[in-house]
């Protein structure tokens, strides 16, 4: 599967690493038990621009958006990503962790805020009762008053956030976007459908739904190979097509996921799966999921 080599391609979410220079908590100490992506030995080297233009050549990438990649200091990162920015041009945009718990959480934002590259904050969210799966030791976060005064920020300084959670997480997240209009929610790797059975794909449309009836909410198709590690295009084809119809093109994009989902699969397979998934769509649909979208959301 490779995409169609005129197609416009703006990556709405990939990480680049700096082992050796940075510490990425995640990616080091034992690689074992395995969480839910699977062994990611591979994933523990640098992987620097250069790499990632590797791995997408022959496409017409016109523009990236980098994603926080669980630096130990988010601000150094933010500094890191803006220096090449400047440098090469790509990425085109950042998206910086800040834990909103954090009593300094608006003097982070703000910081962060002050580099032009910045376009949006990602606080990962996941909690699920399995170990394995969940990024957090607390299920209630999004409830919490210092979380919302923080989040309700984001609105103020004119920042979007990135909302990664599992399906089950979803119903309040449509209550969080319901409850702050004016910060834009970009739901990343369309709210993770962990889960195959029919109970499992019902909860993620019913939350996919609740979550896409909020103006302010639009998604990215992203990282299903972290959920499907040997996924096909008939695998993942409900997923993509389902994201597609709740949201419409004009509020869906893709993104790579990478170095992470090169766990699973090349570049080539990944696009040139939702290519031909989405051939038969207008060609201004196609447009706006491969590149407006994204442009759009990250004001690109």
């Amino acid at each position: 599967m490779t995409a169609s080599p005129l197609l416009r391609i703006i990556d709405a979410h990939h990480h680049l690493t700096d082992l050796g220079h940075r510490s990425y908590p995640w990616l080091e100490g034992p690689a074992e038990p395995f969480r839910y992506h699977g062994d990611d030995r591979p994933l523990r080297r640098p992987y620097s621009l250069d790499d990632y233009l590797a791995d997408t050549r022959g496409y017409d990438l016109v523009g990236s958006v980098h994603i926080e990649n669980g630096a130990a200091s988010p601000l150094e990162e933010t500094r890191w990503i803006a220096q090449i920015a400047s440098d090469r041009g790509l990425p085109s945009a950042h998206v910086a962790h800040v834990s909103l718990l954090e009593p300094d959480a608006a003097a982070q934002l703000r910081a962060h805020a002050d580099f032009g590259v910045v376009r949006g904050i990602r606080d990962i969210l996941n909690w699920h009762p399995d170990l394995v799966y969940t990024h957090r030791d607390r299920g209630d976060i999004m409830a919490d008053p210092v979380w919302r005064s923080n989040f309700a920020l984001l609105g103020v300084l004119g920042l979007s956030f990135d909302l990664q959670v599992f399906p089950s997480q979803l119903l309040e997240a449509a209550a969080l976007a319901a409850k702050h209009p004016a910060v834009r929610i970009v739901l990343d790797h369309a709210g993770m459908p962990i889960g195959r059975d029919r109970a499992s794909r019902s909860e993620w449309a019913t939350g996919m739904r609740a979550l896409a009836a909020q103006p302010n909410v639009v998604t990215k198709v992203s990282a299903l190979g972290t959920n499907d590690h040997h996924w096909t295009r008939e695998s993942i084809a409900p997923f993509v097509l389902e994201t597609i119809e709740i949201f419409g093109p004009g509020r869906t994009m893709f993104g790579s996921n990478f170095p992470v989902d090169s766990l699973y699969s090349s570049f080539a397979e990944l696009f040139g799966a939702f290519d031909e998934l989405t051939a038969d769509l207008p060609d201004d649909e196609r447009r706006a999921l491969f590149e407006g979208t994204a442009a759009r959301a990250y004001r690109l």
